[in-house]
């Protein structure tokens, strides 16, 4: 079994302590994001765990709790969001200094094949064009060189509630470009020059959940959950089908998430996971870090 912690909401960030405190209870609750009654109970024993994906964009406060995992025997690895985005799509976000240097220093803690960097997603607008997104991923690109080997790119999705989202909080000025409504050369600069710029920093850039054949530019398919990855940086083999719970182009293996949505305080803009800032801060006062579940007391 594989554990996802998580894509619903940033674990390492906001709920390092719960998950260490689960760990060691050896499972944990999981209501079902569509009928809060039905609860799954997850076991967490590292004889069924076979690896553990971090999703995050802040690993610093699970630092102290690495070794812990290590010596249960625990497989993990991590998917950090690094990006240099203005406050007005990331408006909590720290620095990209301390950002990198964060990544740095894990990397240091597990080693770079462990370490996976996601410039995702990309909003191309009026305030973040083609040009800027290039200057940001070639700094990023060349202060990581050696740190990682793999970089995920995609564009941002443009979901209803995300577009309401703009909508309510962005000035009218404010274009975003829904690039999946046109063709894709439409972006052969920017992709040809990511692609360009990763290999010159002796990293591989992959794709995830796009429709868009890549391989032209230089970028190859890829998932954020990866067997093929899994085996080549953990020897270990996983069931590699695709997990028919994730989006249509979403490649992933399938995994068991214990996350739990509305519930990250980062406030990104263009988020799918949280409906609303307002209501992610009202769930986090119900965290209890002793409760079997994230928000709330449940248990199974």
């Amino acid at each position: 079994m594989i554990i996802s912690a998580s894509r619903r909401t940033d674990i390492p960030a906001f709920y390092s302590q719960w998950f260490i405190n689960r760990i060691k209870a050896g499972y944990c609750a999981v209501p079902n994001p569509f009928n809060y009654k039905a609860i799954s109970r997850i076991s967490l024993s590292p004889e069924d765990v076979e690896i553990i994906v971090f999703w995050t964009r802040n690993p610093k406060p699970l630092f102290k709790s690495l070794n812990l995992l290590n010596q249960a025997g625990f497989k993990y690895y991590f998917n950090y969001t690094l990006m240099d985005n203005p406050k007005l799509f990331d408006p909590t976000l720290t620095n990209l200094s301390h950002k990198l240097d964060a990544f740095k220093k894990l990397s240091d803690k597990i080693g770079p094949g462990k370490v996976v960097w996601r410039y995702d997603p990309i909003i191309l607008s009026n305030i973040i064009p083609t040009k800027m997104h290039i200057k940001a991923y070639e700094k990023i690109a060349q202060s990581l060189r050696g740190y990682t080997y793999h970089s995920i790119i995609s564009f941002v999705d443009l979901y209803k509630k995300v577009k309401n989202r703009f909508r309510s909080e962005f000035k009218e000025d404010i274009r975003i470009d829904n690039v999946h409504e046109k063709p894709i050369d439409t972006y052969t600069l920017l992709l040809s020059q990511l692609s360009q710029i990763a290999h010159d920093n002796t990293i591989e850039i992959y794709t995830c959940s796009e429709p868009f054949d890549l391989k032209p530019y230089g970028v190859k398919p890829g998932k954020c959950i990866d067997g093929n990855y899994i085996k080549k940086f953990f020897g270990i083999e996983v069931d590699d089908r695709k997990d028919p719970h994730q989006r249509k182009f979403c490649g992933c293996a399938k995994s068991k998430d214990i996350g739990i949505y509305d519930t990250c305080l980062f406030g990104c803009r263009y988020c799918y996971a949280t409906h609303s800032l307002t209501k992610a801060k009202k769930n986090y006062k119900t965290h209890d870090p002793d409760s079997p579940s994230l928000i709330g007391w449940y248990d199974a």
